[in-house]
C-alpha cells in the first residue's frame, strides 16, 4: 500500500461515511498537512466516551501529521444545537459556556497531543461578524432549505415550535468552516445537514469545500439510546476508575464489540482475534475486562486500571451470579418501562407494590453488582439486564 492508501485506511476505521471520498484521496495525495476541524459546544461540564469516538479520530489525524483544530463553540453554545431535539433547546449563559469550555480543554488532552492541537473559539469571528453580517449570512439560505433538515421537518409537521434563532445554528457552524478554511470537518451522523452547510458556504466564498467525515453515534449503557449525560446512560471520562470499570462491565456482550470498534486503540487484527476467541468459547466477561482496563488506563493510568479490576473481582466474587440464570422476554408498548412494572412482568415479584418494597429494602440489584435505589428507574426497549430480587430470584430480562 502507498502512504496515502495506508492513511486512508486508518482514517476510515470506525467511520460511518466520507463525503466525498475522492476529494479526500486527492487531498491526501497532495502530501500537505490538512486542517481538520471538529466543533464541540460546551453545553455540559464533562465529556463522556460518546464524545471520544470523534476525538479518537482527531488523534489519528494528528498521528498522520495533520493540523487538528478543536473548536469550542462558545458562540453556538449560547444558541443551543437543535440537532435531534423535538423542542427548542434552552440557550446557555456566557458564564456557563466559558466554565464548561475550560473543563473541555482540561479533558481533551487526555487523548490529543497538546503540542499538535489548536484550540479555537468561534466567538472570535462571530462577534466580529456583528448583527449586519449575521443578517447577510442568514440571507444565504431559505426557510424551505432549513425545513429540509429532518428534525425541523418533523417539528413543523407536528406543529411544534421552532424558534428563529435555531435556524442560525447550521449557518454559524458552516461559517466556522469558512473562518478556519477547513479542509476536513468531522461530526456525528446526526450532524449531516450542518456539515454540508459548511461546504456550501465555503463554495460561496471561493474556498475549496471541506471533506466531511461522519462517525457513528455511540450507544449508551442501555444499548439503545445515544450516550448522553441527560439520559444517565454514559461513562464520563472524569469518572473514577471504579465507576468506569463497573459501568463497562454492565455493557451487554453484543454492545461490547461496538465499544471495541469505536473506542479501542488496539489494531483491528487484535480485535478480530478476540472475536474469534469468543466464538471458540472464551468468556465474554474476560474480553470485556480487557477493554475496561484499556479505557481506564487511557484516562487515569495502568495502576488505576489494575486496582479497579481487583476491586471489581473482589466484589463480584462476593456477589457471584449463578450460571443458570433464566432468560425472560418482556414485550412493552412504550419506549421504556419503570422497574416496578418490569419486575412484575418478568415474574420476579407478585406486584408493583412488592417491587417498590424490595427496592426500598435494598434487595434489588442489576447485573449482580449495582443496588437499585430509585423505584422510578426506567429501562429502554431493546435493553437486556440481569435482575436479582432477594437472594434467590434471578432473571436476564430482555425488553422488546
Amino acid at each position: 500500500m502507498t502512504q496515502w492508501q495506508q492513511a486512508l485506511a486508518e482514517i476510515k476505521r470506525g467511520c460511518e461515511e466520507v463525503l466525498l471520498e475522492e476529494e479526500l484521496i486527492a487531498k491526501l495525495k497532495e502530501g500537505k498537512p490538512l486542517k481538520v476541524k471538529a466543533g464541540f459546544d460546551p453545553t455540559a461540564p464533562d465529556l463522556h466516551l460518546g464524545h471520544t469516538v470523534l476525538i479518537n479520530k482527531l488523534r489519528t489525524f494528528q498521528q498522520l501529521g495533520h493540523e487538528v483544530i478543536f473548536l469550542i463553540g462558545d458562540f453556538t453554545g449560547m444558541i443551543g444545537d437543535p440537532t435531534g431535539k423535538n423542542v427548542t433547546r434552552k440557550p446557555l449563559t456566557r458564564e456557563d459556556v466559558l466554565a464548561n469550555a475550560q473543563t473541555y480543554q482540561d479533558q481533551v488532552f487526555k487523548i490529543l497531543d497538546p503540542a499538535k492541537t489548536r484550540i479555537a473559539f468561534n466567538s472570535e469571528w462571530m462577534e466580529q461578524l456583528g448583527a449586519a453580517g449575521m443578517i447577510k449570512l442568514a440571507a444565504r439560505q431559505t426557510v424551505a432549505r432549513m425545513l429540509e433538515r429532518d428534525d425541523f421537518k418533523k417539528r413543523y409537521a407536528n406543529n411544534q415550535s421552532i424558534a428563529i434563532h435555531e435556524f442560525l445554528y447550521p449557518l454559524v457552524q458552516g461559517w466556522d468552516s469558512v473562518a478556519l478554511q477547513a479542509d476536513i470537518e468531522m461530526g456525528g451522523t446526526d450532524q449531516r445537514f450542518n456539515l454540508l452547510m459548511g461546504r456550501e458556504l465555503q463554495k460561496d466564498e471561493g474556498q475549496r469545500p471541506q471533506t466531511i467525515i461522519m462517525v457513528p453515534l455511540l450507544e449508551g449503557l442501555d444499548g439503545v439510546q445515544k450516550m448522553s449525560k441527560s439520559l444517565g446512560n454514559y461513562i464520563g471520562i472524569t469518572d473514577s476508575p471504579t465507576e468506569m470499570f463497573g459501568k463497562m462491565m454492565s455493557v451487554s456482550d453484543d454492545l461490547m464489540w461496538r465499544y471495541y470498534d469505536l473506542l479501542s486503540f488496539r489494531p483491528l487484527a487484535d480485535i478480530a482475534a478476540l472475536k474469534q476467541q469468543a466464538a471458540e468459547g472464551r468468556n465474554p466477561r474476560d474480553i470485556k475486562i480487557e477493554l475496561a482496563k484499556e479505557i481506564i488506563a487511557r484516562f487515569h493510568d495502568e495502576a488505576a486500571a489494575e486496582a479497579a479490576h481487583a476491586d471489581f473481582t473482589q466484589r463480584f466474587s462476593k456477589n457471584a451470579l449463578p450460571d443458570d440464570i433464566p432468560e425472560v422476554t418482556v414485550a412493552i408498548e412504550a419506549a421504556a418501562i419503570a422497574i416496578p412494572q418490569l419486575l412484575k412482568e418478568a415474574g420476579l415479584v407478585e406486584s408493583t407494590s412488592e417491587a417498590m418494597r424490595m427496592i426500598k429494602q435494598g434487595a434489588v440489584k442489576l447485573n449482580g453488582d449495582t443496588k437499585v435505589e430509585d423505584s422510578k428507574l426506567e429501562f429502554a426497549k431493546g435493553s437486556s439486564t440481569i435482575f436479582q430480587v432477594g437472594k434467590r430470584k434471578f432473571a436476564k430480562v430482555t425488553l422488546v
